[in-house]
């Protein structure tokens, strides 16, 4: 499943907006070996990774949820903690996975989506 495509303002840094969809999939992939073949995408398509977190790049694809998995190590966070925090990966993943839960706090991405306080963070559809 595909959400739509979002534009969002640049955060932490003045920039050209962003585009932002969420792509729910099927693998039988384990999480690192997946995120290591996501960056090897990115690489494929331009991306350089630097020492600004927060730059303008070609192609950013991370790894938000991995069914009920909770995983902090090095490189690897699931689920990723942008998903609370920013309208521009919230939006799109209560899009695709409305019913499923969050594994730390329990609550459906659509429920989370439907009390996030968007005051702060404009995000529009691209038609």
């Amino acid at each position: 499943m595909v959400s739509p495509i979002y534009e969002s303002e640049a955060v932490g840094f003045s920039g050209d907006n962003f585009l932002n969809l969420v792509v729910g999939i099927t693998t039988r992939l384990p999480p690192r070996q997946l995120a290591d073949r996501l960056r090897e995408i990115e690489a494929q398509h331009g991306r350089v990774r630097g020492a600004e977190k927060f730059s303008s790049r070609t192609l950013d694809i991370d790894l938000l949820t991995f069914g009920e998995a909770v995983v902090d190590e090095k490189g690897l966070q699931l689920p990723r903690d942008e998903i609370l925090r920013y309208a521009f990966v919230l939006r799109p993943l209560a899009d695709v996975a409305p019913q499923e839960r969050h594994p730390q706090s329990g609550r459906s991405y659509g429920e989370l989506w439907a009390e996030f306080d968007q005051s702060g963070q404009k995000l529009w559809p691209v038609g």
